[in-house]
């Protein structure tokens, strides 16, 4: 069974976050990190990379919610300050931006997460006594 801390292979932080937006495995960056849309694959295909330190938990929605929040009120705000349209407009069209932009940031959000747990070979805290 192959662990985080076992390969050694140590690239460049740009080339991990770019193989996290894409879906690709954090080590090999060649291999599938995902089985279907959000479901991550029990191991890398080509590398044979252990999935089971990947926990990205609540960050990636938490990380979708922020951006696409900050991305929408600002165009909103823009978009009323310079054209004025009618309220309906802005339903439709922030509607619509807030239903479709998180589908299709969540994913790379989720993979950006894994790889950098894999890259600064995070793991579960842990409480240490002094006894």
């Amino acid at each position: 069974m192959s662990e985080p801390h076992s390969h050694k292979v140590h690239l460049p932080l740009g080339s991990t976050v770019w193989a996290g937006m894409c879906g690709r495995c954090p080590s090999c960056h060649k291999g599938k990190m995902f089985n279907g849309y959000l479901t991550l694959a029990p191991a890398c295909d080509v590398c044979g990379l252990n999935y089971d330190f990947a926990d990205s938990g609540d960050g990636p929605a938490i990380f979708v919610m922020l951006f696409t929040g900050f991305i929408i009120v600002g165009a909103a705000l823009y978009v009323e300050a310079v054209y004025q349209p009618p309220y309906w407009v802005h339903a439709l069209v922030w509607g619509t931006a807030a239903l479709v932009l998180p589908l299709l940031l969540l994913r790379s959000f989720k993979g950006v997460l894994i790889a950098l747990q894999f890259r600064n070979k995070a793991e579960e805290g842990k409480l240490v006594s002094d006894r």
